[in-house]
């Protein structure tokens, strides 16, 4: 059996046992990675930019760390980034013709963190452009496919993260969630996906999308996994204005067996119409799971929750056109070098390095933003965003939790909704709403349908992330999904 093949699909845990031991060295690690992505990644796209070079000296210095006793739980560890992270001396595109070729000379806080937690890049996701799409066929570079089934989307936007952790390309990654961007794909490839709070984990270097809405997490194979990397990079950062000052817990100790005294909550409207028959089917059995481990389980009622997508779709692309409006050819990026004029030149730059989504967003923001209809749209969303938290917080005074489905369907056929933006927007229906509440979410494997994965989603209170790390963690260790894996490629 090829290292490559013999060393796929390890944890965390599952690397750093082997790496204290010395049955294997980091080095071979992350070769065994490097030949399993030169063997898959045709195929299923999930990188961008592979690091190799950098990942064998990362690795290198890990041995050496190692060998001193100086060993973290993610030392020699091989991880990917997705490409909305800034990478010193490494391309960071947003997979997006606007930024090809750009390098950034500073790294994000997250991938400061990991560099400094000793794991080693392999390089760096495939994404919708700018990390908008729900199916990474937005990419301006090539669309990802599914571990589970190559005619198929990973989700999105962090279709390459996902992608690449199913198909062990990596041991983890990192994601970015500005309306279910994490936990959607993960529950489309089978894995584990985390949003944190929003502010719990440093925005600093991350390619802005919404400001007010985004937010980087671990994409993992297990609970466990999730918790370890939570750990490496939550906490205060000065340089991100929105980062919540306090101490992060140890979250690995969250995941304590059993959940006597849990209240968990199931919001009715998150199984309404549009609900896959086969995917409510699987999170109502893992809801069953939930309560014979003790938790007690009972419907509550979101009424405003059926706003959410309306909020997100006036307020995420309003924050996109003003964030984007920095794009303009002269300072960095793409150029357009065929114009007679200043004026033409900045037109033409936008025209032809903003792919179609990244455009019909930046209008409908401009548009909402635009005078006289400010008021109309951009603050009435803005009211109504904090109906819905309000919702949520008086809804948390009850529950410790709240379980329902990540996302409506498995996973759909390339190309199947790329001509109806509405039906491609209505996939992150149910995981919009924490985004637009700036609460924790985790999406865990509950069951398959047709043969594809169904995520079961946790959502808790602002800085709840012990309690939905507790929940995900028992419901995972009493059933046997995070022993599927993708088909072999």
């Amino acid at each position: 059996m090829a290292l490559s093949d013999r060393l796929a699909g390890l944890t965390i845990r599952d690397a750093r046992e082997m790496l204290d031991s010395r049955e294997v060295s980091s080095v071979d690690l992350a070769e065994a990675h490097l030949e399993r992505i030169g063997g898959v990644d045709e195929l299923v796209k999930a990188f961008v930019t592979v690091t190799e070079d950098l990942a064998l000296a990362q690795a290198a210095r890990a041995d050496e760390r190692i060998a001193a006793g100086e060993a973290g739980p993610l030392t020699g560890i091989p991880m990917q980034l997705k490409d909305n992270m800034s990478t010193r001396g490494v391309a960071t595109t947003c997979s997006s013709r606007m930024l090809e070729g750009f390098v950034p000379p500073y790294d994000a806080t997250v991938t400061q963190q990991l560099h400094d937690a000793g794991a080693v890049l392999l390089g760096k996701g495939n994404l919708d452009e700018f990390a908008m799409g729900s199916s990474t066929e937005n990419s301006a570079l090539f669309p990802t496919r599914n571990p589970w089934d190559t005619d198929r989307v990973p989700g999105g936007s962090s279709g390459g993260p996902s992608a690449a952790v199913a198909a062990a390309e990596c041991v983890f990654s990192l994601g970015s969630d500005t309306g279910g961007s994490i936990r959607q794909p993960a529950a489309l490839c089978g894995v584990v996906g985390m949003k944190p709070t929003y502010g719990a984990v440093s925005r600093f270097g991350l390619i802005a999308f919404a400001s007010s809405l985004d937010q980087i997490g671990p994409i993992t194979k297990d609970v466990a996994d999730c918790a370890i990397v939570l750990n490496a990079i939550a906490g205060h950062d000065p340089r991100d204005s929105t980062s919540i000052d306090f101490r992060p817990p140890d979250y690995t100790q969250a995941l304590r067996d059993g959940l006597d005294g849990v209240q968990l909550g199931v919001p009715k409207e998150y199984f309404a119409a549009g609900l896959e028959p086969g995917v409510a089917e699987s999170v109502r059995e893992a809801i069953g799971v939930l309560e014979g481990l003790g938790a007690s389980v009972e419907e509550v009622s979101l009424p405003h929750t059926g706003y959410a997508l309306a909020v997100y779709y006036i307020l995420a692309p309003s924050e996109a056109s003003a964030n984007l409006a920095r794009y303009d050819g002269v300072k960095y990026g793409y150029s357009a070098q065929d114009a007679e004029t200043m004026w033409d030149a900045l037109e033409l730059t936008r025209q032809q390095g903003f792919g179609p989504e990244v455009k019909r967003r930046i209008m409908l923001g401009t548009y909402a933003l635009s005078a006289g209809y400010y008021d109309a749209y951009y603050l009435k969303a803005q009211r109504v965003r904090t109906i819905i938290r309000r919702e949520f917080m008086d809804v948390f005074e009850r529950f410790d939790a709240l379980v329902m489905p990540t996302s409506p369907s498995v996973a759909f056929k390339l190309g199947e909704k790329t001509q109806d933006p509405v039906q491609m927007y209505l996939n992150d229906i149910l995981t919009m709403p924490a985004n637009i509440a700036g609460i924790p979410a985790i999406s865990v494997p509950c069951g398959l349908s047709d043969g594809l994965p169904v995520g079961l989603q946790v959502m808790g209170k602002p800085m709840g992330e012990e309690m939905i790390l507790r929940v995900a963690h028992n419901y995972e260790q009493a059933t046997g999904w995070r022993h599927k894996h993708a088909p072999a490629l």
